[in-house]
């Protein structure tokens, strides 16, 4: 039995990808058998290699090799050409035909792109796989034909089979054994050394020069997805062979070559939904909400320190960021505290001068009784807030309703209303 390299270079395939070299060690193990092998992959990706490894090393390799193209044969004509016809079976029907399981006896026929067979002619196809039977075109006589089946597809096979375009028990029959050959982009270290191999082939032929790629050229080279494979890869090499003067190839030069280049890289989404941070009305009333809970929490945790502690002037220097956070900045004026004094002047409101009996109880529950206390001081309106909204937004926009309701994100019809119901 020959090596995986051996057969490598008897039928002329380049590469070194594990997945590829995996695919031709199961078409030498299954060559000397008379099982049905199926090929799946993308188009493209040299699936006519394996039927032609399979029938060169099985004992049928004195015997016809017949590769059928499935789907380039019309649907009324197919099975003609597969099990033949009698004289007059149909109109042009002249003479009697052998088809290509007929003349392929004792051999190997290779049936291509198998997902593009009509219904009717898988259940032909499916009596061959099972007792090697099959009736011509208009004649009532069995015939016998001794032949292995090697088929290809770049088809989906449970989709079709699915939407019932193709037989399940068919499939079976064919998937015997499957080889599946990995398409280009994932065999990235041999797309550069497939490009040379086409490129001295295609000087040899043109009898000029062999075109090079520098670095950043082969960085693209191995970048691009290589949607139609290495007979993509192929037509690419000998596009750039024929056209360009120049025998050292650019990245730019080879990116003029590539249709629709697009990175094989993530896409960027942009997800913003607006100019502004809040969108409808309910987002307002959300941002108001979680503001003042922010605030509220803030609030408890510097109360709470200075009952705690009763030092006033220790806790304005421990929590200077927090103290500036509540009281230090007005949002909507756009002032801020630059000064200690100023921060003094804000905790006015908190005039601590001594600490308040705290009750004698050790539990962390009681310790935030007072804090909670404070929860139902705080009287907020979210109306209030939303009127302050509003006002602002017309202000920045100096009156404008349409720019006003794009920047709070509803809307003009709705802010016409709340400037209504605010007799704004």
């Amino acid at each position: 039995m020959e090596n995986v390299q051996a057969i490598k270079q008897r039928f002329g395939i380049i590469g070194n990808d594990i997945k590829l070299n995996r695919a031709i060690e199961k078409a030498i193990q299954v060559a000397p058998t008379d099982i049905s092998v199926l090929v799946t992959g993308e188009s493209g990706v040299g699936k006519e290699a394996i039927p032609k490894i399979i029938h060169s090393l099985s004992h049928r390799k004195h015997g016809k090799f017949i590769a059928v193209n499935c789907g380039a044969i019309p649907e009324g004509t197919i099975d003609s050409e597969l099990f033949g016809h009698e004289k007059g079976s149909f109109t042009g029907a002249t003479q009697t035909r052998s088809g290509y399981f007929e003349e392929a006896n004792g051999g190997t026929i290779f049936l291509d792109e198998v997902g593009e067979l009509p219904l009717t002619t898988q259940v032909r196809l499916l009596r061959v796989l099972e007792n090697g039977e099959f009736i011509k075109v208009g004649s009532s006589k069995v015939q016998k034909t001794d032949v292995r089946i090697v088929a290809a597809t770049n088809v989906n096979m449970f989709e079709a089979i699915e939407k019932e375009k193709f037989r399940e028990d068919l499939y079976y029959r064919l998937s015997t054994v499957e080889i599946h050959l990995p398409p280009l982009r994932e065999r990235r270290d041999d797309i550069h050394l497939l490009f040379r191999k086409f490129a001295a082939d295609f000087a040899q032929k043109y009898k000029m020069p062999t075109i090079r790629l520098d670095d950043e050229a082969v960085v693209l080279l191995n970048k691009y997805r290589w949607s139609g494979n290495v007979r993509q890869l192929r037509n690419i090499a000998e596009q750039i062979s024929v056209l360009e003067q120049e025998r050292s190839v650019s990245a730019d030069t080879l990116r003029s070559y590539l249709p629709d280049y697009k990175p094989n890289l993530p896409a960027v989404i942009n997800h913003s939904k607006s100019d502004t941070d809040f969108s409808n009305e309910r987002e307002i009333l959300y941002k108001v909400l979680f503001d003042m809970k922010s605030d509220l929490n803030d609030l408890k945790k510097l109360t709470l320190e200075l009952m705690e502690t009763g030092d006033n002037e220790q806790v304005q220097e421990d929590n200077k960021t927090l103290i500036n956070k509540i009281y230090g900045s007005d949002s909507e004026s756009e002032e801020s505290y630059d000064s200690a004094e100023d921060i003094d002047e804000a905790l006015e409101v908190l005039p601590l001068n001594s600490p308040p009996a705290l009750p004698n109880h050790n539990s962390l529950e009681d310790k935030y009784h007072f804090a909670e206390d404070i929860e139902e001081e705080e009287t907020l309106s979210l109306q209030e807030k939303e009127l302050e909204l509003i006002k602002k937004a017309l202000e920045r926009n100096n009156g404008k309703r349409k720019a006003a309701a794009k920047e709070l994100g509803i809307s003009e019809r709705t802010l016409y209303r709340k400037i209504k119901q605010y007799d704004l």
